[in-house]
């Protein structure tokens, strides 16, 4: 297999820009930096296109591995004909490729190979191979028997023939996938309740009495019943056109259909499909149908927090963050134009302290204190009313004084509280006033605070602990990595959940350089970034295009980068009112 001109043939591009892109790759070049300064070798692919190109480089890479193995195996057996070696070697699809090992795979005692170990393999090839339309078959089954074996009756043996010959049947290539590719086109997926819950209000009632075509499962309702099985309260099933099945096996494996063992043969064929392909065949899909619906699902997810991060920010203006509760009352901190704390206060305008005059002296104060222009209001317990509280106080001022007032999503703020990246950076702070800090901030910038939070804690799509967990980390990592290289960052304000995210920089190479900046004070230049412990030439190339020194005569000074440099995208609210 080439994998190179595959590769090239699937995407329906050059020759020259997937083996430069791999190239780019396997010299640790980052998907941001190839998409961003390396367009010239590409021939101007994006970050999506590469990402699939390396995910498909790994795929055939791992494909041509297993190749290799299995080669090795049924050669070791002396099984491996220049026309099955072929084959292998051709095939593109993994799935595929384990059909065509099947028969060779070494496996766990079955009917069929008890059969073979008794001697009964002559007897099923006779059955298989019969053209008289009367013989004896008994009789000659009896010619076979070994009572030791358990075989000690003719109806034994022959039993043990047509296991051997419903095996046989159930491993060929060419019939898994015919059967595959028919559930796809016309198999549906079935749900019915167990008994025990026929009577019982579940969330997954819709699927107590459910069917539908496979090629039309949404991923929701696909992982809703994945659910709902794993819970105990759902069976699931495929469901196939029998009779279509039975007649096409049987053209395909009963070569003389008038013979004297044709109705034995026709049994053994309705043996191999119910006791062996069906269930092969529902494990497959099923397989398929989750990873499909995973696969669904964690795109809605990245696109989510995609657009979640890039959410326009308000840019350096004074803030008040406010986490809204009723009992324990609302949490108000003061924020500077860089995010910087002020001042912290709780008000209690809500029942059951209704302390709503206390509260608006608190607020107003901290307006004027700090001449405050943006009020982010969590949008959590409380919110409307804080909303409306906040609202009615600020209108008490003079209109050029009056602050804007925003909900802002605090989705994953109470993880972000309690977390180790939070001690670090408010060790001085309990959660509730880490909480409140953390809302005021994602107005200002949603993204450099939001990469503080585990994706996966943000709560923006759905089934996300029934997803691969892997997978899932994996697209959102991505996502995140996209979206920062994308807006660029601030080189003296960006921290180290921040710039860990940029191209070419691990975590520990952000955290020597927002040490090098704490202890040496602002970069004037991004030069300096190659006197910061691990930043090599190398590391420079990739990160110096994605960072930014706002303010700085010439911002873009690095000769390293390629000159043809990406126009940092500008993220400004011109005004919240």
């Amino acid at each position: 297999m080439d994998i190179l001109n595959q590769i090239t043939s699937e995407f329906g591009i050059h020759h020259e820009q997937v083996a430069n892109t791999l190239v780019l790759l396997g010299e640790g070049a980052t998907i941001p930096f190839i998409a961003r300064y390396r367009k010239e070798r590409t021939g101007n692919l994006d970050e999506n296109q590469i990402r699939e190109i390396e995910k498909q480089h790994r795929y055939y890479l791992e494909l041509k591995d297993r190749q290799e193995s299995i080669l090795k195996s049924i050669e070791s057996q002396d099984k491996l004909t220049p026309e099955l070696k072929k084959k292998i070697q051709k095939s593109l699809n993994k799935t595929e490729l384990e059909d065509l090992y099947l028969p060779y795979k070494p496996k766990r005692a079955t009917r069929a190979s008890k059969a073979r170990e008794a001697g009964l393999e002559p007897l099923a090839r006779w059955l298989f191979s019969l053209q008289e339309k009367t013989v004896d078959i008994l009789a000659k089954a009896n010619d076979f028997l070994t009572p030791d074996r358990g075989y000690d009756t003719p109806e034994k043996a022959l039993q043990g023939a047509c296991d051997i010959l419903a095996e046989e049947l159930s491993e060929r290539a060419d019939i898994r996938k015919w059967l595959r590719e028919l559930a796809e086109r016309k198999g549906f997926f079935v749900s019915k309740c167990r008994k025990e819950f026929a009577s019982q209000k579940t969330k997954f009632q819709m699927y107590y009495d459910f069917k539908e075509k496979l090629d039309r499962i949404a991923s929701h309702r696909m992982l809703a019943m994945l659910r709902g099985e794993r819970e105990k309260i759902l069976r699931l099933k495929l469901e196939l056109n029998e009779e279509e099945i039975l007649l096409y096996l049987g053209s395909h494996f009963i070569k003389y259909p008038q013979n004297a063992a044709a109705e034995l043969l026709r049994k053994t064929v309705r043996d191999s499909f119910v006791r062996l392909l069906l269930p092969a065949t529902e494990t497959e899909v099923r397989a398929e149908l989750r990873e499909r619906a995973e696969q669904e699902a964690i795109a809605v997810f990245a696109d989510n927090l995609r657009d979640l991060l890039l959410a326009a920010p308000a840019g350096h203006r004074r803030i008040l963050g406010i986490d809204p509760g009723f009992r324990s009352g609302c949490k108000v901190v003061a924020l500077d134009a860089t995010g910087k704390f002020l001042e912290y206060q709780a008000i209690f305008p809500h029942a059951p302290q209704e302390r709503k005059k206390e509260a608006e002296a608190t607020l107003l104060n901290l307006i004027e204190k700090y001449r405050i222009e943006l009020i982010a209001v969590g949008n959590g317990t409380a919110s409307r009313e804080t909303e409306s509280f906040v609202r009615r106080a600020v209108n008490t001022l003079a209109e050029e004084s009056r602050p804007g007032v925003v909900i802002v999503s605090e989705a994953g703020a109470s993880v972000y509280s309690a977390s180790e990246a939070a001690g670090q950076e408010l060790p001085d702070f309990d959660v509730t006033v880490r909480g409140a800090i953390s809302i005021g901030r994602r107005l200002q910038d949603p993204l450099s605070e939001l990469v503080k939070i585990d994706p996966k804690a943000i709560g923006v799509g759905q089934y996300q602990h029934d997803v691969n967990q892997n997978s899932l980390k994996a697209a959102l990592d991505t996502t995140v990595e996209s979206c920062v290289n994308l807006v660029g960052v601030d080189l003296n304000l960006a921290s180290v959940q921040l710039l860990k995210y940029v191209a070419g920089l691990s975590e520990t190479t952000a955290a020597h350089i927002v040490d090098y900046r704490n202890q040496g004070g602002a970069f004037s230049s991004r030069k300096e970034l190659l006197k910061v412990s691990g930043v090599g030439s190398k590391t420079y190339e990739q990160a110096a295009g994605f960072l930014r020194i706002p303010g700085s005569e010439n911002p873009l000074d690095d000769s390293a980068v390629h000159p043809e440099r990406y126009d940092l995208v500008s993220r400004m609210v011109s005004s919240i009112k």
